[in-house]
């Protein structure tokens, strides 16, 4: 990258060394290339005018001239203001300032024409503009139709950079650029698809002429930041393949086939056998296997698991499961015990809870290869633990996981073993392509034979007696229900049922002998825990009242009622998964959402989402459009989401697009070292420099 842009932040005019301490600690910008890099997120349109009379019925900021009438300093108490009228041809309103007085007073002239940009505000009865921007209107630019606007922050602001204040530095800094900006993008790829140059790009997105540039020159950097991101993930996918060697599994094995034919529960889906196949297919090759199963509440993702730790079982090699909750991984051990009974092969589990006794002795069994699979939670990366062959790690709900976690899996063996991850939250195809771009990723679209579709009902707190009533018909019929609600103690803040509440109240409306109330939170003891919920899945107590510690890994086919207590405060990804504790058994099942009656618009669409569909790819999609990408899957840990203008929610075709090109690309040139390719190669390796390569453990 040219030296210019490598320049420290304190030698641009305007920042200097207090302010460059600022911005570095606020902003994270050291650089002047860093500071280009920080983009705005709107612009207003300063080539309009607003009237006076007009004001009322506007929304946000607003531009008006005129000229002063009238200057006034007023005084109540300690409160100072200082109170300006100004008009046009249409009508009068009131500047008002209550700070910086001294040094904004003195600026203005009775009589004199202004051009004033602010937001007005409505305090008693009449409208006001406080602390406005405003010049004399012969100064105002006629050709400064858009105005970037800026992210700031309180401290920054009282140092004056304010998104004004940051726009003058960015301003100064992109009047130097003078083709300091060199292209990163091949030649031919920037006439293919008409972008705009690099260095025209970023003049434009922050200095834009008119708004179709500005369009042009966002969309210019967002395909450029794409483009390499998906080059850095399909270029870390070649070199894991070429250069980690993976165990080969030979055959699928005595202990699968015999499972499979003999003991397999219910018929495979055509989407099960489909990932079967891909998964044969990776283990087969000589590579490591590096595959993402995602796949709706239900789909059947542990029998596919399961189904590949015997391949593994079959070919001498030990295999593991890990789970992120104690709930979680004893459902798995007591299904694969199940499940694997009549086999010649041994199941264990270790968790935390797992006394010392008897942790010494799943020790010894794995290092001795007496264990074949073993499922547990964290407790399987303590460098205690140590196999003697291990092949497979599965991952479930992987990312509750961190990548240094993982990593230490990955490390159990001198040959990496093979590596599969899964999910049960469905995952965005824009955010596949990037949060998994350097994996393999099978998806099972198909619920098994059988399966009631889950009727979805919204309900508002003054419904409650009839859902109660609801409630008693099912238990009358041998049903269980789920309440669950959001809280677990008393908030100051937020108006909401909480827990203990809650479970009065149940226990009050369904009192026994007739009834019986578990229930379930986090702050209990595991044994506390694990002794109601037992309680709960052989049918001792009729209802579970629990927060969301049971929005995985319960299955109790026999629940056919999910009540979601204030469910406004759920995001859509944790409802769906809820309403999956339900509709695992033959027969019809409901999901109840209960609200409050105020709703905010973003609390209706993801209401009016569940009720409307199943489909838990549709519902991701929604999901990530109201919450954004980074807070989805918890990647923010990966560092991969860490987009400077890209946005997943709004960019998927970019996202496709720049796969595509960086794919044809590597395809051509896969070590990037022809002559034309070389600014590409440059690009990226400038990115990769200070990244770990977790793309082995992704």
């Amino acid at each position: 990258m040219n030296e210019f842009l490598h320049t420290p932040i304190e030698f641009l005019k305007g920042v200097g060394p207090q302010r460059a301490e600022l911005i570095k600690k606020e902003l994270g910008i050291f650089t002047f290339y860093q500071l280009l890099e920080y983009f705005p997120f709107r612009y207003v349109d300063r080539s309009h005018y607003n009237l006076i009379a007009e004001l009322p019925e506007c929304e946000g900021h607003v531009q008006i001239r005129g000229r002063i009438t009238d200057i006034n300093d007023l005084s109540a108490g300690k409160q100072k203001r200082l109170n300006v009228r100004f008009q046009d041809n249409t009508g009068v309103i009131d500047l008002v300032w209550f700070q910086g007085i001294k040094w904004v007073k003195p600026n203005l002239t009775i009589g004199k024409a202004y051009q004033v940009y602010g937001k007005p505000k409505l305090f008693n009865n009449s409208f006001s503009i406080p602390h406005p921007e405003i010049i004399p209107l012969e100064q105002a630019d006629p050709q400064k139709g858009l105005k970037a606007i800026y992210s700031s922050t309180e401290k920054l602001s009282a140092k004056g950079l304010h998104s004004k204040g940051i726009e003058k530095l960015t301003t100064s800094l992109v009047i130097q650029l003078n083709r300091h900006l060199e292209e990163t993008l091949p030649e031919q790829l920037v006439k293919e698809l008409h972008l705009l140059p690099r260095e025209t790009a970023f003049k434009q997105i922050h200095y834009p002429q008119n708004s179709q540039l500005a369009e042009e020159a966002r969309h210019r950097l967002k395909f450029e930041e794409l483009y390499f991101l998906q080059l850095e993930l399909l270029l870390r996918k070649q070199i894991s393949l070429q250069k980690t060697k993976g165990y080969i599994f030979e055959e699928v094995g005595h202990l699968f086939m015999d499972f499979y034919e003999h003991h397999l529960p219910f018929p495979l889906t055509n989407a099960q056998k489909k990932v079967i196949r891909e998964i044969r297919q990776d283990l087969k090759r000589g590579h490591h296997m590096n595959r993402l199963i995602q796949g709706d509440v239900g789909s059947g993702k542990t029998l596919v698991a399961l189904l590949t730790m015997l391949i593994a079982a079959g070919n001498g090699f030990q295999a593991a499961l890990m789970a992120p909750t104690e709930i979680l991984a004893q459902q798995h051990f007591e299904s694969i015990s199940e499940f694997v009974k009549n086999l010649p092969i041994k199941v264990s589990k270790l968790t935390g809870s797992v006394k010392k006794s008897a942790r010494k002795i799943i020790h010894e069994e794995l290092e001795n290869g007496t264990i074949h699979l073993l499922i547990g939670t964290h407790a399987l990366i303590e460098d205690t633990v140590k196999f003697k062959n291990l092949g497979l790690v599965v991952i479930d709900e992987q990312h509750r996981f961190g990548v240094a976690q993982r990593a230490k899996l990955w490390r159990k063996n001198t040959t990496p073993p093979h590596i599969m991850v899964m999910t049960a939250t469905p995952i965005p195809r824009t955010l596949a392509m990037t949060v998994y771009g350097d994996l393999d990723v099978s998806v099972i679209d198909e619920l098994p034979p059988g399966r009631q579709p889950i009727t979805t009902e919204h309900r508002y707190e003054t419904d409650r007696s009839r859902v109660f009533g609801f409630i008693r018909n099912e238990i009358t019929k041998g049903r269980q229900v789920y309440i669950v609600y959001p809280l677990i103690q008393e908030s100051e803040t937020l108006d909401y049922n909480n827990l203990m509440e809650g479970y009065e109240s149940i226990t009050r409306a369904f009192p026994r002998p007739n009834y019986h109330v578990s229930i379930v939170h986090g702050q209990m003891k595991p044994e506390a825990k694990d002794f109601e919920m037992r309680q709960f899945v052989e049918g001792h107590t009729q209802i579970m009242v629990a927060t969301t510690v049971i929005e995985v890994g319960v299955n109790v086919p026999n629940a056919s009622i999910m009540i979601i207590e204030s469910a406004e405060r759920f995001g859509l990804s944790q409802l769906h998964q809820l309403r999956g504790r339900v509709g695992r058994g033959t027969e019809k099942s409901y999901c109840i959402l209960l609200t409050g009656n105020k709703l905010s618009k973003e609390s209706k669409k993801r209401i009016a989402t569940m009720v409307r569909t199943q489909d838990g790819f549709e519902i991701a999609e929604v999901d990530m459009e109201l919450r954004g990408p980074g807070d989805i899957m918890g990647t923010q840990q990966s560092g991969v989401l860490d987009l400077k203008i890209a946005d997943l929610a709004t960019d998927g075709h970019l996202v496709t697009l720049a796969r595509e090109h960086a794919r044809n690309l590597l395809e051509k040139d896969p070590n990037l070292s022809q002559p034309e390719h070389l600014q590409v190669r440059e690009k990226l390796r400038s990115i990769l420099k200070d990244k770990p390569n977790w793309s082995k453990i992704s």
